[in-house]
């Protein structure tokens, strides 16, 4: 349903209208429109609520799932605690503590309030996991078997338990907590009744730890092309699961703050629309400064050559090229080395591999470039043979250079627990930049006798 028809339903009081077209549409998509619809302020408070309220139990509680945390704020003020429960309910536990995670103090105390004991004690649970482990991101509720029991038995299982778990599609074999293995429903439906759990168990189980990163639990559920992955705690006895959607969730939150920080800002969860301007400046002020800082190594090393620019004032000319061109290859090195660490295509312990591989390609690169800039300096530019050896050559060290600097500073950054993102564009280019002068004015001075 388009925005505008819901809005000329609203005005015009069809609510039936309104209603029957929101039943027949995705969660998903209830609460983008309603979403659209409030931010344009075609929906007040009042209308929210009235056009939540409208809802069929289930699709509600789906709905609610998917909007924004501050129209969630909204709903959960306007609801009754009979209301507020029956949503909470409706809602897997993971869902329940992202939605909390993103409350204000006060809402999350009634939400906590109006939960039953054993679901507040799992809550708890979650939330008190470190924010990036993949216990953090699991969810308790799955289907977990014996595996002495028949086929049949584990049928009955699911038909009592399965509408309130995540997913019924795996379900993983138990022995005193401690997992043992996993089994599809499909390996179950083709099995004789009377077989049991053992006999078509898969006992090469892929699992995660509670405490293991939560970006790294995501990469080996798509490595592994999983629905789910189980989370075990320090004695393999399994606590949760992390399925693909809250996986994806995770990639795509992961992705972004790398995004952010390789572009020297400080990582947001709000869209940037919803974000003040003030908080923008703060997550950008402090790298800027930080870069401000570094870049003065760059004027030291100005001041300090200054004679040999006053008398040959041609090298001033080549310094932005030099800088720009060693910054963007030492990126291009610098991100192909953080994307590969972020999906475990590489780790440490490749870094003489990867080094190797950089270096031959940042030779060919260099080459390239210092030939190609060594003919346009003599028969474009007009300069000096001198002049042409001394650019080309400062060209070719500054790019071998800057792929070493740009491929290892992410590696050792990962070795040392921070994030590789840090080492990216910004950081790589100040230190390029200083780099690329003393090089410079090194073979100036010994080429040029300056």
């Amino acid at each position: 349903m388009k925005k505008d028809y819901a809005v000329e339903l609203l005005e015009t009081k069809q609510f039936a209208a309104l209603k029957n077209e929101l039943n027949e549409m995705n969660p998903t998509d209830i609460a983008v429109l309603l979403g659209e619809m409030y931010e344009a302020d075609d929906l007040g408070d009042r209308e929210l609520t009235l056009l939540y309220r409208v809802l069929p139990k289930e699709l509600a509680a789906e709905a609610f799932t998917y909007m924004d945390s501050e129209q969630q704020v909204v709903l959960i003020n306007a609801f009754s605690d009979n209301e507020l429960r029956a949503v909470i309910d409706e809602l897997y536990l993971d869902d329940t503590v992202d939605i909390i995670e993103e409350m204000p103090a006060n809402v999350v105390s009634r939400i906590l309030q109006n939960t039953d004991s054993e679901t507040r004690k799992q809550i708890n649970e979650l939330l008190d996991y470190p924010k990036d482990s993949a216990g953090s991101v699991m969810t308790t509720e799955f289907v977990y078997l014996h595996k002495e029991i028949t086929v049949q038995d584990a049928f009955s299982k699911i038909r009592r338990v399965g509408y309130v778990k995540e997913t019924i599609y795996t379900c993983y074999v138990t022995e005193n907590r401690k997992l043992v293995g996993t089994v599809s429903l499909l390996d179950m439906i083709v099995s004789d009744p009377e077989t049991r759990i053992e006999e078509i168990m898969d006992t090469n189980v892929i699992s995660v730890s509670t405490h293991d990163d939560r970006e790294a639990a995501a990469n080996t559920l798509s490595k592994y092309d999983l629905a789910a992955i189980p989370v075990v705690d320090a004695e393999a006895r399994i606590v949760g699961i992390v399925t693909f959607d809250d996986a994806i969730d995770v990639l795509e939150e992961e992705a972004s703050e790398d995004m952010a920080v390789m572009a020297a800002i400080s990582p947001s969860d709000k869209p940037y629309l919803k974000t003040s301007v003030y908080q923008i400046y703060k997550a950008r002020i402090p790298w800027l400064l930080l870069l401000v800082i570094s870049a003065t190594f760059t004027s030291m090393v100005l001041e300090l050559f200054e004679k040999e620019l006053a008398a040959v004032t041609a090298l001033v000319v080549f310094i932005p090229m030099l800088m720009g061109t060693g910054g963007n290859s030492g990126s291009q090195s610098s991100v192909t080395v953080i994307r590969g660490l972020s999906i475990d295509e590489i780790s440490f312990s490749d870094i003489f591999k990867v080094i190797w591989k950089e270096f031959r390609v940042a030779f060919l690169c260099a080459v390239t470039i210092a030939a190609v800039l060594f003919l346009k300096i003599l028969y474009f530019d007009r300069q000096g043979l001198n002049i042409a050896l001394v650019v080309s050559g400062t060209l070719f060290v500054v790019v071998v250079v800057a792929k070493f600097v740009g491929c290892t500073l992410p590696m050792l950054a990962k070795k040392i627990g921070a994030d590789p993102a840090v080492m990216a564009s910004p950081f790589i280019t100040t230190i390029i930049d200083v780099i690329a002068l003393l090089v410079y004015f090194v073979f100036a001075k010994a080429v040029l006798n300056i």
